[in-house]
């Protein structure tokens, strides 16, 4: 597969976003303040972007938000090279500890890299979301 993961403006993550996270909203839905603040990747698949993730990284600890993949092309491991790219980020970046707001049913992904369920749970627009974190190996 002919992929390769690079840095790209918050915009481009927008369109992305916007059809894989919340279709049904408006695209200003998927746009956040703190973009401005973020590192944002984009995985291209022969030269098409289709995984994109924004990274928030404060002192010694970082959230990643806004992880889309094509629902066209998920199953494929496009979101799990992403993902890697990103704690590899995180740790040169001497991040300690890595977290996210994960979709509940989309826990199990992110448990295969490490990250643990904290017991903060909440609810928005109508899907649950778990609160997972992974402690980095300096």
């Amino acid at each position: 597969m002919g992929v390769i993961v690079k840095e790209i403006e918050a915009a481009v993550t927008w369109d992305l976003r916007h059809r894989v996270m919340w279709p049904e909203k408006s695209i200003a839905y998927v746009k956040l303040d703190e973009d401005k603040d973020g590192v944002h990747f984009g995985l291209f698949k022969d030269e098409q972007l289709v995984s994109v993730v924004s990274l928030f990284i404060t002192g010694k600890e970082a959230q990643f938000r806004k992880f889309a993949t094509d629902t066209n092309i998920q199953g494929n491991g496009y979101g799990t090279e992403l993902l890697k790219h990103v704690l590899l980020v995180a740790q040169q970046n001497k991040v300690e500890t890595i977290w996210c707001n994960a979709r509940a049913d989309k826990a199990s992904f992110y448990k295969r890299f490490g990250l643990v369920k904290t017991g903060h749970k909440f609810n928005k627009g109508g899907i649950d979301y778990v609160i997972m974190q992974k402690t980095l190996n300096l």
